[in-house]
């Protein structure tokens, strides 16, 4: 540590000083009406006088605000001190391992929020990923073994449980996060680095921010409050001390806060505790149709009057969509009054919705308006989704698979409306399937020279030996063909 003196008072300085204290005494006698100017400045006799306080507000929020504590048991195999070169790592990664593989707990720390007096407590889905054992530290210290309800990755959010008996524990109500205007001030509770609870300040940055990537549903509300590791699944709160949000990721290229955070609008989060409440599993309403963004270029093309908005560039023929006389081509400008400025806008504003009832659409159709009333209904489940894990010596080997159906394809955000199909649902890490870099939703079309239709054509062709296996895969809108060794 370097510490810095300061330089001595010479004496020629102590005398300039002590002429110059002389001279301002005179001065003052001369001028009176300087030493009652001084006198008005008191020390404040209320609080009232004292600047801005949010005391109050993190006095009633901060003890619904929890720490979450996950552990999970992590397999690793082990490595030559070789491979943990740096050099070596940056050209080949992670990828040789050897022998047997070894079990280690890792334990991770987040935040959560209590949502319920009974003990329903909301946090993120990436705190409690993996987990096997679940513990909720209460902001007066005492730790509860807590009961996984609710898992939503799609919106990366999970719903704890924690039994307290008969006891009322303080929460927190949802404000409508529809409500919220940039420039309103908010703070954000949390743990971050595992340092306690801790309280910081902002203001609401921007709205309906997108390539966030941290959900399926881009719709986050952007603070300037700061955010850090461990704030995950913690509180975003307006000065009323109702929650607007759930703190789930930041911008920083230090690991950091910089003052650019997001959170998932309060209300998404609420639709996901009704879910909780009502039985643990998460039903959306299917819009039906494949959107794409409205930029400048294709406005102009076709004569509107600005960008923004999501066109229909396919249809699912039945869906709601389709019954409620939307086409290809229509232009979606609003739901239920909302403005939408891209596909990401629309998802969420049916995400936010239980099933039943109906979406107002308000759109464009040849440069004429027009409203529609979309039902509010899940996606069939047909064909059924026979989910199976490939297994063998295969380029599949450890990817799960299901049929396609207008279900799986919302479940994993793919805009194919229709057609038969088996895709990939989830890849085990570490399979032959994860080192071929497959990934979650890629269409599997044709195996060693055999069309794919569904889940057991793809199980009765990677039943065989081969010395070398050729596969088509179909990734968003292109198609990759490789030739691997068996």
């Amino acid at each position: 540590m370097v510490v810095e003196m300061l330089s001595g008072t010479s004496w020629t300085g102590a005398f300039t000083m002590a002429l110059a204290a002389v001279l301002f005494g005179a001065v003052l006698a001369l001028f009176p009406w300087s030493v009652r100017a001084e006198t008005l400045r008191q020390v404040p006799s209320s609080q009232a006088q004292v600047e801005l306080s949010y005391a109050p507000v993190v006095k009633r929020v901060a003890p619904a605000v929890v720490n979450v504590y996950t552990k999970r048991v992590v397999k690793e195999s082990a490595r030559s001190p070789f491979f943990n070169d740096p050099f070596f790592q940056q050209f080949f990664g992670n990828r040789f391992s050897f022998g047997v593989p070894r079990e280690r707990v890792q334990q991770s720390l987040g935040s959560g929020v209590i949502v319920d007096p009974s003990g329903l407590i909301v946090t993120n889905f990436h705190v409690i990923k993996g987990g096997e054992q679940f513990t909720v530290a209460l902001s007066d210290r005492r730790e509860f073994e807590a009961e996984l309800v609710l898992a939503d990755e799609r919106t990366d959010l999970a719903v704890l449980r924690i039994d307290v008996g008969k006891q009322k524990l303080p929460y927190l109500t949802f404000r409508n996060s529809d409500a919220v205007e940039v420039g309103d001030i908010v703070l954000a509770i949390g743990n971050p680095f595992g340092v306690g609870q801790t309280v910081t300040s902002g203001i609401v940055s921007a709205l309906a921010r997108t390539h966030v990537g941290a959900s399926d549903y881009q719709f986050f509300i952007q603070t300037d409050a700061a955010i850090n590791p461990g704030n995950s699944g913690g509180a975003l709160v307006t000065m009323d001390g109702r929650l607007i949000g759930i703190n789930s990721a930041i911008y920083s290229q230090t690991g950091g806060s910089i003052g650019i955070g997001f959170a998932i609008p309060s209300n998404m989060v609420e639709s996901v505790v009704a879910s909780a409440r009502d039985g643990g599993r998460v039903k959306r309403p299917w819009f039906g149709a494949a959107l794409h963004p409205v930029d400048n270029e294709l406005a102009q093309s076709l004569g509107l009057d600005r960008p923004g908005g999501s066109l229909i560039r396919d249809i699912y023929k039945g869906g709601p969509a389709a019954k409620a006389g939307l086409k290809v081509g229509d232009v979606i400008r609003a739901v239920d009054g909302f403005e939408v400025e891209d596909p990401q806008a629309v998802r969420y504003r049916f995400a936010t919705k239980g099933l039943g009832g109906k979406a107002r659409i308000s759109y464009l159709r040849d440069g004429r308006a027009g409203e529609a009333e979309v039902a509010l209904v899940a996606p069939p489940e047909v064909p059924p989704a026979d989910e199976t894990q490939i297994k063998g010596r295969n380029p599949f080997a450890g990817a799960t698979v299901a049929n396609l159906s207008p279900a799986i394809a919302d479940k994993l955000g793919l805009d194919t409306m229709g057609g038969q199909g088996v895709v990939i649902s989830q890849i085990e890490p570490g399979s032959t399937a994860d080192q071929i870099q497959f990934q979650r939703g890629d269409i599997v079309i044709e195996v060693a020279g055999v069309k794919i239709e569904e889940v057991s054509d793809l199980v009765r062709v990677t039943r065989a030996r081969r010395p070398q296996w050729t596969f088509s895969v179909k990734r968003g809108d292109r198609v990759f063909s490789a030739t691997v060794g068996g």
